[in-house]
């Protein structure tokens, strides 16, 4: 019963905040992204890959100037790593890897502006869940062989979830468009395999979004 006197207070406070008129909005532009890549603690060298992120947001009225910032996203991740102990995934005997993943996130962020004008600074945080769809890896092995497959989902290898938390800190017009830097700080390892490594995301991106016009009532 108290389970569901919990679920019937959620459902009521969001149906709460869609009556407060939210705003939709789409946004998008580059990031280079990498991972934190440790095997029995020990950091690994990494460098970063460039991508993209494209996604949708609704800015829903909280609390005076607190807004709660359900968001959707497509990401472009991946990474550069030099390994100098045997790791699994990709290989027990790869030297390096060259990984591309394709991902979509799930974040409930809270937005605080900055000002109470219609421009104004804003700062963004909140948890994100992260599906990590398909990638393509490529390693070199100590023999010199080289392996460029497709990235393996399993039990035993990559997993296809992570989390993380996001930070950004934007510019909002009166026109709707809006403009905001993000910082994405991995905190559960995309590994599922037993004594594998830990991989933990990381970004810094740069984006262009635009609200949409209130219908009016």
């Amino acid at each position: 019963m108290r389970l569901v006197a919990v679920l019937l207070v959620l459902l009521c406070s969001y149906l709460q905040l869609l009556a407060q008129s939210p705003q939709f909005g789409i946004f998008g532009g580059p990031q280079a992204t990498t991972v934190k890549y440790t095997i029995d603690s020990e950091k690994q060298s990494t460098s970063y890959k460039y991508g993209f992120q494209l996604g949708a947001n609704w800015k829903i009225p909280f609390d005076n100037q607190l807004y709660f910032m359900p968001t959707a996203t497509y990401s472009m991740k991946g990474y550069k790593v030099d390994l100098n102990r045997p790791s699994f995934p990709p290989d027990a005997a790869a030297i390096n890897n060259d990984l591309r993943m394709h991902t979509f996130e799930l974040a409930a962020l809270l937005q605080y502006d900055l000002g109470k004008s219609a421009n104004h600074f804003f700062i963004k945080a909140g948890p994100a869940l992260d599906f990590q769809l398909k990638g393509r890896e490529k390693f070199e092995k100590a023999n010199q062989d080289i392996v460029d497959r497709d990235v393996v989902f399993s039990f035993g290898d990559y997993g296809r979830y992570a989390a993380s938390f996001l930070f950004q800190l934007g510019y909002e017009t009166p026109s709707g468009l809006y403009f905001f830097g993000q910082y994405t700080h991995g905190v559960g390892s995309f590994n599922n395999a037993d004594h594998g490594p830990r991989l933990l995301h990381r970004g810094l991106g740069v984006s262009v979004g635009y609200y949409f016009p209130k219908k009016k009532s």
